[in-house]
C-alpha cells in the first residue's frame, strides 16, 4: 500500500474501542519500561555515594507501584475521527416508488373481504397468523 511504512498504524474509521490484544501489548510495554528503570535505579543505588543511594533506593522501592498504575492506565477508545461539516450535503436513501392498488386473492373463499380486493390495514393477508405453521 502506498504511503505506509513498516511501522505505520492503519487508519481508524470508527469510535469503537481498540482491541484487547493491542491494549494488553501497550500496558505490558509501559510496565516493563517502568520496571527496567527500577532495576537501573537499584543498581545505581549500590554504587552511588551516600545521599544519592538513599534517593535511588527509595525510587527503586516506589517504582513498582507506579509501574502497576501505569500498566493498568489505558485509554481503550480510538482517537477521534474527523466528522463531516454540518452544512455539507450528504447522500441519503429515498423511499422509492409507491405502487397504489389493492391485493386480489383468487384463493380466498366466497364472502372473504380479501377476495373483493378490500385488504385494509385491519385485514391484510400478512396479518392472518392463524393458518401459519410458525
Amino acid at each position: 500500500m502506498a504511503g505506509r511504512g513498516a511501522g505505520a498504524r492503519p487508519s481508524v474509521i470508527t469510535d469503537a474501542r481498540i482491541g484487547t490484544s493491542l491494549s494488553t501489548e501497550q500496558r505490558t510495554r509501559r510496565y516493563l519500561i517502568t520496571m527496567g528503570i527500577r532495576v537501573v535505579a537499584f543498581f545505581a543505588a549500590v554504587v552511588a555515594p551516600f545521599p544519592w543511594n538513599v534517593v535511588l533506593f527509595l525510587a527503586a522501592a516506589i517504582l513498582p507501584g507506579f509501574a502497576v498504575l501505569l500498566g493498568n492506565a489505558s485509554d481503550n477508545h480510538a482517537p477521534p475521527v474527523a466528522r463531516p461539516l454540518e452544512g455539507e450535503q450528504r447522500l441519503e436513501l429515498t423511499a422509492g416508488d409507491i405502487v397504489q392498488g389493492s391485493v386480489e386473492d383468487e384463493d380466498a373463499p366466497e364472502g372473504d373481504p380479501r377476495a373483493a380486493g378490500e385488504a385494509t390495514g385491519a385485514n391484510r393477508p400478512d396479518d392472518d397468523v392463524e393458518g401459519r405453521d410458525g
